[in-house]
């Protein structure tokens, strides 16, 4: 069979992208390819032989008989099941690949039972719990964060997605149905406003490395305490911006607080609007215990495109021009490497 495959062209390089990172399509179709919700499936002893597999092509050491495929196939497990900065295995709950499954379950819950308070509370409670799990998991691992900044992050998220998502579906009790029904969608945007910053607040705290665009280390991008606290506060309004805070960790975290609101707006906006034109229908209302399975379907259907394209909002490696840096690393980076530096990277997280 191997002698169907495609063989390893001279100086293949696994890490090269497979698509042009630097536009939207390309990285759509990056990440179409690791956030493949069939891959969550894979046995962990072919996740481990994967990464094996990569790291030996890092190496120089291709098993014979290797192809292209079973190589690009390798790195799209990789990908999708291990971490970009430490190359730990991610727990899969936390893998963007278990975004559809689980979103999809969680969303049309949420989405369905909206009416009652305690229906309220208990699936933001789980969707909160979800979201700390992801948030964690695709964190900068370069910054390490504490089992009491883990506590109080889950605790100030949750507290915000419930006085949000409850304070408003009281306020909605006579407003038109609609409105009842995007208040999921609020409390959700507002959490994500909250949620992020606070699981990543090391990032804000004590910085985030810089590289150059070979990968060398630059040194540590930091904000000063009172900008972390007008970063922190903006962040708790939602009014944060990454075009006019533009420091790596600020920056970052803004850039993923943006792509899960995206994440989950066109589900949670636009299919209440569908279920409430269905309801009408004698047929759908012959059929209500079916309502909850129909929004979990159809939430998979909106996640299964918008997860990768959320991602896909903003690249990965995320770049910061160089006099956009604090004045101290940038003294640093002009003294030892002149202008040949006219821009740092680093890993934004998802």
């Amino acid at each position: 069979t191997h002698a169907k495959m495609a063989t390893i062209p001279l100086g293949f390089n696994i890490d090269s992208p497979r698509w042009d990172q630097s536009t939207f399509v390309g990285r759509l179709k990056h990440f179409l390819n690791i956030t493949d919700p069939r891959t969550v499936l894979v046995p962990e002893e072919e996740l481990d032989r994967a990464k094996a597999l990569v790291e030996g092509c890092r190496a120089g050491l291709v098993p014979p008989g290797s192809s292209r495929e079973q190589l690009l196939y390798a790195k799209k497990l990789y990908d999708s099941a291990f971490h970009p900065d430490s190359g730990e295995k991610m727990n899969f709950i936390g893998r963007m690949s278990f975004q559809v499954p689980g979103g999809m379950a969680i969303t049309g819950c949420m989405l369905q039972f909206y009416r009652t308070v305690p229906a309220v509370v208990f699936w933001q409670w789980v969707n909160q719990s979800f979201n700390a799990f992801v948030n964690y998991t695709n964190r900068n691992a370069a910054s390490p964060i504490s089992l009491r900044q883990i506590g109080v992050a889950y605790v100030t998220a949750t507290g915000a997605a419930l006085a949000t998502a409850v304070g408003l579906n009281l306020y909605t009790k006579r407003a038109p149905p609609l409105l009842a029904r995007w208040v999921p969608f609020a409390a959700v945007a507002a959490a994500n406003c909250v949620n992020i910053p606070m699981m990543r607040q090391q990032e804000i705290i004590s910085g985030i490395t810089v590289t150059d665009e070979n990968n060398n280390e630059l040194g540590c991008s930091r904000v000063s305490l009172g900008m972390g606290i007008r970063v922190g506060a903006m962040a708790l309004l939602g009014l944060t911006c990454c075009f006019c805070l533009q420091r790596a960790a600020v920056k970052g975290i803004t850039q993923v607080v943006l792509s899960r609101i995206t994440m989950a707006a066109p589900g949670m906006i636009i299919l209440p609007i569908i279920m409430e034109r269905l309801e009408k229908f004698t047929f759908m209302q012959r059929i209500r215990v079916l309502h909850g399975p129909l929004q979990v379907l159809l939430c998979g259907g909106f996640l299964l495109f918008m997860v990768p394209a959320a991602c896909a909002l903003f690249p990965q490696r995320c770049s910061l021009a160089l006099a956009d840096l604090e004045l101290e690393l940038r003294d640093s980076i002009v003294a030892k490497h002149g202008d040949k530096v006219p821009y740092v990277y680093f890993n934004k997280g998802l």
